[in-house]
């Protein structure tokens, strides 16, 4: 049985990859990736105390979570898609498009 400490010790480190990932990047699609690892991580904390406490409720709420990641991913790629054709960059530097 692995304890509950190592599965929050590893959401952490995945959290803060991803925190780095959004702070210092550029690339709005690493970014991107960097906000669904964020949200993997809060799975996986969740999912470790569930474990702990025995309820079963906590999987249906991270099944919900991963549908809302997926659909976020979704929408986010498509608007940089949409960026990408009109400005022919998806550095966030360079993106100017809401600045007036």
């Amino acid at each position: 049985m692995i304890p509950v400490e190592n599965f929050l010790v590893l959401a952490a480190v995945l959290f803060c990859i991803g925190g780095l990932g959004v702070v210092l990047r550029k690339n709005v699609l690493i970014i991107l990736m960097s906000v669904e690892l964020m949200l993997n991580a809060a799975n996986l904390t969740l999912l470790a105390f569930a474990r702990a406490h025995h309820d079963q409720h906590a999987h249906a709420f991270a099944f919900l979570v991963i549908a809302v990641a997926a659909a976020e991913a979704a929408v986010g790629l498509s608007i940089v898609v949409g960026i990408f054709r009109t400005r022919r960059t998806v550095q966030v530097d360079e993106l100017t498009l809401m600045k007036h």
